[in-house]
């Protein structure tokens, strides 16, 4: 089916919540994608930081091949062994002692929401509900997930939201303490605000909001779902940043693809958590779980996340350097391989014509382009992107 064809059939038969690029993707190696009439792109978009793999990495296809033959499905009522072992991963690498599966990263911010709403509860009743999070952040498109959202664009047409939310500003520590009270349950926010433009954590500011929770008892909650699986060149963004939360959420990379997500938190806080206060029915499922093995094996055993590390100090570099040549590019942001530019030009008329140069990228808001590609990316693979946008950006000063 010509992709002209299959834009209009999905005209006639899909809801239209989103603005798709006129590309149809066919198949995917590596960190290139083609589309329908062959044509070949460079990806760095990544399913939006999903594909940390890239696409057909042998690891994973086998993974799933495996587990498809042998079981895909078969309910939480029983134990199933790709579900504890993954689980045993990530509370190995991670500050957390249990782990509750679901299928992505608007559930996995539903059980953190619900998870700390209920554990003050039982500590200190009813009253104790209130969350914190940050304007211009992005927790997912859940009734409970897009209240926490600090975009009005996100909100708007669903009120009345659900109560209990207040936002402040990212970055603002004194904001943040006038808007806390004794009804506040919880802080939650992104190490990386992605959607809302790349802008990264303070390093001293998130140790003083992880004092203020700790000394208030307030859970301290941490929204990985884009910064997770080595996306910042660690496994999990908060190692860099030095400070641990009580509750974080995982999901896009954790699957190099395949739907799963999670929510990890210590023990003090995931014992609130008891047969049928929450559930998923497909929620860690033998498949996807294989899958996060297969990820979570690749990025120790074949130096994956090493990689990562290297390539991402790398691409902040190259595109310093590209500010330096343009006077387009009003700033660079961005930790390991989520990198984002901010632009004195519409990021959506740049995100095209890298299309037509065959790049697929992204804009986060009107001005920032989003780098988010397979962790595999090579040098010579950035640099191809750093000579795109240096051509698009001489064409626009000219």
């Amino acid at each position: 089916m010509p992709t002209e064809e299959l834009v209009q059939d999905a005209a006639r038969y899909m809801m239209q919540t989103y603005t798709r690029q006129p590309l149809s993707i066919v198949r995917g190696r590596g960190t290139k994608v083609y589309d329908l009439e062959g044509r070949e792109y460079l990806d760095f978009v990544g399913g939006i930081a999903v594909n940390i793999l890239g696409h057909g990495h042998p690891d994973l296809v086998q993974a799933i091949q495996r587990q498809a033959a042998q079981l895909i499905h078969t309910s939480n009522l029983y134990y199933t062994e790709p579900q504890v072992k993954l689980a045993q991963f990530l509370v190995e690498h991670s500050f957390a002692d249990k782990v509750f599966f679901c299928n992505g990263g608007a559930e996995a911010n539903e059980a953190a929401i619900k998870l700390a709403r209920r554990y003050s509860h039982d500590r200190y009743g009813a009253g104790r509900f209130e969350i914190v999070t940050m304007t211009n952040s992005f927790h997912g498109r859940t009734m409970a997930t897009l209240t926490a959202t600090g975009q009005d664009k996100v909100q708007k047409g669903y009120e009345p939201l659900l109560q209990g939310f207040s936002y402040v500003a990212f970055n603002s520590l004194e904001d943040l303490e006038r808007a806390m009270t004794d009804k506040t349950a919880a802080i939650m926010l992104e190490p990386i605000q992605g959607e809302g433009g790349v802008y990264v954590a303070d390093h001293e500011y998130l140790q003083q909001v992880r004092d203020l929770c700790t000394k208030k008892d307030v859970l301290l909650i941490f929204d990985e779902v884009q910064t997770g699986m080595g996306r910042t060149g660690t496994l999990f963004a908060y190692e860099q940043l030095g400070v641990q939360p009580d509750i974080m959420t995982l999901a896009k990379g954790l699957g190099g693809g395949v739907p799963i997500g999670a929510c990890l938190a210590i023990d003090s806080v995931a014992k609130t958590f008891s047969p049928g206060s929450h559930a998923s029915t497909f929620g860690g499922n033998p498949l996807a779980c294989a899958a996060g093995l297969a990820v979570c094996r690749a990025l120790m055993d074949a130096r994956v996340l090493e990689h990562a590390r290297k390539t991402g100090e790398y691409f902040a570099k190259k595109l310093s350097d590209c500010k330096a040549r343009h006077r387009v590019v009003r700033e660079v942001r961005g930790l390991g391989l989520l990198q984002g530019i901010e632009l004195d030009m519409d990021a959506k008329t740049v995100v095209s014509d890298c299309l037509a140069r065959g790049i697929l990228v992204n804009a986060a808001g009107e001005h920032v382009l989003r780098f988010v590609p397979p962790l595999i990316i090579s040098q010579p693979e950035i640099d191809q992107l750093i000579e795109t946008l240096a051509q698009i950006f001489d064409a626009q000063a000219s």
